[in-house]
């Protein structure tokens, strides 16, 4: 196995069924040594099939898996490389922290004493220098989850999977606790595999996002990749807030595409449209709201919300409701105030019907 192999994880044509059931469809996949990979979809769309594949928890129809150029696809989860972090952390009560930490080496067979000292430069790795000797009862969910991760990065894996790490922490312990995460994560130069359906956790940590629908792979991108230009009505729609409209492509020249939405002609990129009928996709931040004197789509304000940096707009149109996010402004529109909502052409996007 070469040094640029290791850590690099490679399904091909990969299936699995559970009796008549296609839990995963013809999969061809491959992440590079050192990244954070996230599988994101909604639910039963395989993303968590695919990840206890990659642990060994579960063993392919037909393909082959391989993890650092060894095909480990009859291999069960103990002669893997890799490490998993669990959703509900998985530590035992009884035992100290430290304990809890060294527990894989120990079982490994390393002696104690040096098992220990693993275990706490793995907690000083998390931040948790000095928590050997405490419960987990005596720690919150954030340091529990924390304490999850140094156990699984004590063995020293090639691949760290993370399946719904951060699903049991409120929302701001999430964000800090995620970032913590991917800073190890880079710290260590770790190939790591994350599973969630929260599309901000996803677009936060990850270098690559594995979108899942139905079993397959919908799109592979990095984060502003998926944003900006999705593939699919999908994406658009699984990646953010979109507007979703149909609009008519009349033509398609150097790069830009000219539609039209409503009666008003936009011109668009084009990126892979062709003429007739298409889906804009119009993110809430690509939408301006002015009076209803001004060009643009006209509507009605069914919904207004002040959230401190911004407003947050629904509008009622011919095309349907449009979700629009502006700046505060002193004179903010209300509902049930008539406006015109504008494109910022630049930012709007063309996908398929």
């Amino acid at each position: 196995m070469t040094q640029d192999q290791t850590g690099a994880v490679r399904f091909e044509q990969v299936v699995k069924k559970y009796g008549e059931v296609t839990a995963l469809k013809q999969l061809d996949l491959a992440i590079e040594p050192g990244k954070l990979v996230t599988l994101l979809g909604p639910s039963g769309c395989g993303k968590t099939t695919t990840l206890r594949l990659i642990a060994g928890l579960e063993m392919a129809t037909q393909g082959r898996i391989l993890i650092g150029g060894e095909d480990v696809t009859h291999l069960t989860a103990t002669y893997r490389k890799v490490s998993m972090v669990f959703q509900s952390y998985a530590l035992f009560p009884h035992m100290t922290v430290r304990e809890n930490v060294a527990y894989g080496l120990t079982v490994k067979s390393m002696p104690k004493a040096e098992a220990a000292q693993r275990a706490d430069d793995g907690l000083e790795l998390v931040g948790l220098a000095g928590f050997g000797d405490r419960l987990p009862s005596e720690l919150s969910g954030g340091q529990q989850q924390r304490v999850a991760v140094a156990r699984a990065i004590v063995l020293e894996p090639e691949v760290l999977l993370l399946d719904e790490p951060l699903s049991n922490l409120d929302a701001k312990l999430r964000r800090h606790v995620r970032e913590e995460i991917r800073q190890i994560q880079q710290r260590l130069g770790l190939t790591a595999v994350y599973v969630t359906h929260d599309q901000e956790e996803a677009m936060a940590v990850s270098d690559n996002i594995i979108v899942m629908n139905d079993a397959e792979i919908a799109q592979i991108g990095t984060p502003s990749d998926l944003y900006e230009a999705p593939s699919s009505a999908f994406i658009a729609d699984f990646i953010g807030d979109a507007n979703l409209v149909t609009c008519d492509v009349r033509s398609v020249s150097e790069g830009k595409a000219t539609a039209v939405l409503e009666g008003e002609t936009f011109t668009v990129p084009a990126r892979n449209a062709a003429k007739g009928g298409a889906q804009m996709v119009l993110r809430p931040h690509a939408l301006t709201l002015g009076a209803p004197t001004q060009p643009g789509i006209k509507g009605e304000v069914s919904y207004a919300a002040y959230l401190g940096k911004e407003m947050q707009y629904t509008v009622e149109t011919a095309i349907g409701s449009l979700f629009v996010i502006a700046p505060v402004q002193a004179n903010a529109f209300v509902q049930g105030d008539a406006v015109s909502v504008g494109i910022l052409e630049d930012h709007a996007r063309l996908v398929a019907l």
